[in-house]
C-alpha cells in the first residue's frame, strides 16, 4: 500500500465530486488507502467504481466518490477528512489501517485516529461502515491481538456498520492479487464488492 503520487491521485477523484448531487441520489464516499483508491488498476476496475456499478444494478441510485490515497494511514484519513467531507456524503465507508500494521505504528494511536474520524463523522448524522484489517504476522502475536481488535471494539463504540475484514476472500490468493501480493487485481476487486455488497447497500438504505 505505497504512496504512488496519492495526493495527486485523491484531488482528480475528488474533483468530480463537488458537482451538485442528481435528485434522489446518495453519495457515498469511500474514505481509503491504495485498496480503495484502485493502485494499478485502471479507474474503472478500482473498487469505488465497481461497487457503484453493483449497487446501481440492484436498483440503487449510487454515486461513488473514490476518497482513497495510496499510501494512507489512519493519521492521513483523519487529516484529510474535513477536505474530504466537503464532497458531502450522505455515508462513508472508511477503509484504513493496513498501512499503519505495515508500519508497526502502535495500535493506540491507530484507535485514536479512527475513534476522531468516526466522532466527526457521528456529529454529521452521517451512517458509516467500518472496514476492518488485520496485521501481518511477522508483527508478531502481541501486535496483531491489539491491532485487530481495534475495529471491531469501534464498531460497537460508535453504533456503526462492521465489515470485519476488507480483504475478505483475497488475501494470501495470488490468483485474486497483483504481483506484489498486498493488492487486488481485477478479479480479487469483485470477490471485495460481492462480499461486501450487502453491507453497502444496508448502509445506503440508512441514509434513505
Amino acid at each position: 500500500m505505497r504512496l504512488v503520487n496519492g495526493a495527486a491521485v485523491f484531488l482528480l477523484c475528488l474533483c468530480f465530486a463537488f458537482a451538485d448531487p442528481a435528485s434522489g441520489e446518495t453519495r457515498l464516499l469511500v474514505l481509503g488507502d491504495s485498496l480503495t483508491a484502485g493502485f494499478g488498476l485502471k479507474a474503472r476496475d478500482a473498487f469505488p467504481a465497481r461497487l457503484e456499478a453493483a449497487l446501481r444494478s440492484d436498483g440503487l441510485a449510487v454515486k461513488v466518490i473514490n476518497g482513497g490515497v495510496s499510501g494512507d494511514t489512519t493519521a492521513g484519513g483523519r487529516a484529510r477528512l474535513g477536505w474530504a467531507l466537503r464532497a458531502k456524503p450522505d455515508v462513508v465507508i472508511v477503509e484504513l489501517g493496513g498501512n499503519d500494521a505495515l508500519r508497526g505504528i502502535a495500535p493506540g494511536e491507530t484507535e485514536a485516529n479512527l475513534a476522531a474520524i468516526l466522532a466527526r463523522l457521528a456529529e454529521r448524522n452521517i451512517p458509516v461502515l467500518l472496514c476492518g484489517m488485520y496485521a501481518p504476522a511477522n508483527m508478531g502475536r502481541d501486535y496483531g491481538r491489539r491491532f485487530n481488535a481495534i475495529f471491531g471494539r469501534l464498531a460497537e463504540r460508535f453504533g456503526v456498520l462492521f465489515y470485519p475484514f476488507f480483504l475478505e476472500g483475497v488475501a494470501m490468493k495470488p490468483a485474486l492479487n497483483q504481483r506484489d501480493g498486498i493488492h487486488p487485481n481485477g478479479r480479487g476487486v469483485g470477490v471485495i464488492v460481492e462480499r461486501l455488497l450487502p453491507y453497502a447497500r444496508e448502509l445506503v438504505l440508512q441514509s434513505r
